[in-house]
């Protein structure tokens, strides 16, 4: 920033009447002081401020965040503290991603310059956004924006292999981290969604100009979700459906197409560990609510019906559009859950 961005312009003397001593007033009848009082005319001050002064603003304004990097600071940040601060920024105004972004990969391209520094924004990027729950989105779409414009491909992997190659590294150990202790899982868990996210939002181009999901994304959110439900403790099953509510309809969509029957199994082992897991009672109504959103196509629907014409067969959500009523007890439940409990309940028993 400017010297003088944030320095009020220098002061003037206030501007002060002559005194009132008798002899400093000027000898004149008493007649015409009477009728003309005295006027004091004040000096004309010439003014100091420059038509090439930088733009005012209060200083805790931005008006866009790389300003801040620009000339004339004195100390210049790392490349770590520089990102650090960009991701924090977008943390607590997420708006500004669409405004800013294309400065800061214009920075980043004339900063990150060899392999280290490239891994190290890896890092940074996947350490936000797998320990900020509300950075997971941003962070996916902040990966996605930059594997399309960071300049640098060393031989090592351009951004896009590296930060696939850091998600592996925690793949690998999925098992172990399902069933490890409450801050491991809970890591393992903020993992997993971050994958999801990219799922969605890493697009890959192909040769033609095509845009396409990463299939190899595909395949390890099928595996992490066979860790998660291999482990049916409480939040690894909330973390299952938190995943296939985010992903659900569009990883449907893409085993449907290559003839596969995932989902189907996936149902399968959710209706499964609703009979057999020893999950909360909370849990299992979670399970069987993301077992009717699949049967009502995720919630996509070609001709909604107006609320007076829903009924439960000519709108699929009709019973997830229902108001939730409480047991004697405190248990929550909804139209759909006796009749949904007493199928699960007879399969059971014909077992």
């Amino acid at each position: 920033m400017s010297d003088g961005f944030d320095r009020a312009p220098e002061q003037t003397r206030p501007l002060r009447a002559p005194s009132s001593s008798p002899d400093n007033i000027p000898q004149q009848n008493s007649e015409s002081a009477m009728a003309k009082p005295q006027v004091v005319v004040a000096p004309v001050l010439m003014s100091k401020l420059s038509v090439n002064a930088p733009e005012f603003y209060p200083s805790s304004y931005s008006s866009n965040y790389t300003e801040s990097y620009e000339d004339g600071c004195e100390d210049y940040p790392t490349l770590s503290e520089y990102v650090q601060d960009f991701l924090n920024h977008l943390t607590e105004q997420p708006g500004s991603f669409e405004t800013e972004i294309e400065q800061f990969a214009e920075t980043l391209n004339g900063w990150v310059t060899t392999d280290d520094a490239l891994q190290e924004l890896v890092e940074l990027i996947y350490q936000q956004a797998t320990s900020i729950p509300n950075f997971s989105y941003m962070g996916a779409r902040l990966c996605n924006y930059l594997s399309h414009h960071l300049t640098i491909s060393p031989q090592s992997g351009n951004f896009r292999q590296l930060l696939l190659q850091r998600c592996r590294t925690e793949y690998e150990v999925k098992d172990q981290a399902a069933k490890g202790d409450e801050v491991t899982r809970k890591r393992f868990h903020a993992f997993v969604l971050f994958l999801g996210e990219l799922y969605l939002n890493l697009e890959i181009k192909g040769t033609n100009g095509q845009v396409t999901r990463a299939d190899i994304l595909q395949v390890g959110l099928r595996e992490l979700l066979n860790a998660l439900f291999s482990n049916p403790m409480d939040d690894n099953l909330i973390c299952a459906v938190k995943l296939l509510k985010l992903t659900g309809s569009v990883l449907e969509d893409a085993w449907k197409e290559k003839g596969k029957t995932d989902m189907e199994e996936i149902i399968q082992r959710i209706e499964n560990v609703v009979l057999d897991a020893n999950c909360s009672r909370d849990v299992k109504q979670m399970l069987l609510k993301l077992v009717e959103l699949r049967s009502s196509n995720w919630g996509r629907v070609h001709a909604a019906s107006t609320y007076r014409e829903a009924t439960p067969e000519n709108d699929p959500n009709y019973f997830m559009n229902e108001p939730t009523f409480y047991t004697s007890d405190g248990v929550p439940f909804t139209a759909a859950d006796p009749g949904t409990w007493m199928i699960l309940m007879m399969r059971w028993t014909q077992r």
